[in-house]
């Protein structure tokens, strides 16, 4: 294991825990993906495969190494309520398709089981204090969030979007618009709630996805624009004062979820 490590880190796979100088790179990619239970478990390992084949996508591997310095540093992580975070990729250079299979790989070794509540606001939080301290400088720093529904834990996510914003962050969205009757914290107007009460910073997007069918093609147009930067092809941040970013907590009341 000790040698593995060395070679890992030897190579700049992984991020260094004791170099002086946090390592340069384009984008620094935090990829946050919700895997709350109003998800089935196929739907979980379809969200895995979609990222696993969009990063070692010709198009992806393109726009990275086209990229100033020629390398990303991400990481992969599963969200749901509030504390419920778990690391399924550390930070990871990706500068070509060998490094983008080791993460690939990694993904799809095992899928996930579901867990309770959705806190976007706590999976800012947590995106927050890990790019912090992530052993990389990127030129850009963007988080990405991705779910099929509102906060309903946590606190309140304009605050914690506002806290991202404030430090330096670009927040784009990925709302999984897969809505049905049965989910009782879903909305029809996720696209907006994103927009008003998630995403920000320069040229912060979303791109809703309305049928799993699309959902690889709609990660792999996501990674393909926020890496490449902002843009504005896409509808952006554009909130609105009266927008209510409290309806997934009110629906949680409603249904006296505990």
């Amino acid at each position: 294991m000790r040698y593995t490590l060395l070679f890992l880190a030897l190579f700049g796979l992984l991020a260094p825990d004791a170099q002086a100088e946090d390592i340069e790179v384009d984008v620094e990619l935090a990829l946050m993906v919700d895997v709350s239970r109003s998800m089935e478990p196929w739907e979980l390992e379809l969200q895995r495969r979609g990222y696993a084949e969009a990063l070692v996508s010709a198009q992806v591997i393109g726009v990275i190494q086209n990229g100033f310095i020629g390398k990303i540093a991400v990481t992969y992580v599963e969200w749901a309520g509030n504390g419920s975070q778990r690391i399924v990729v550390p930070w990871t250079i990706i500068d070509g398709l060998e490094s983008a299979e080791v993460v690939a790989e990694r993904l799809t070794q095992e899928f996930p089981i579901g867990l309770m509540h959705t806190s976007i606001s706590g999976a800012l939080r947590f995106a927050i204090e890990d790019i912090e301290d992530n052993g990389f400088d990127g030129l850009r720093r963007v988080v990405d969030i991705s779910g099929d529904g509102p906060n309903n834990a946590g606190g309140p996510v304009r605050r914690a979007r506002d806290r991202a914003i404030e430090a330096g962050l670009v927040i784009n969205g990925l709302p999984l618009m897969t809505w049905e009757e049965r989910n009782l914290f879903g909305i029809p107007d996720l696209d907006v709630y994103y927009l008003n009460c998630v995403v920000g910073g320069p040229g912060g997007f979303v791109i809703p996805v309305t049928d799993w069918d699309d959902f690889p093609s709609a990660v792999r147009q996501k990674l393909v624009l926020e890496l490449a930067g902002p843009t504005s092809a896409l509808i952006t941040h554009r909130p609105a004062r009266d927008y209510n970013c409290m309806i997934g907590e009110q629906l949680r009341r409603q249904w006296q979820i505990p």
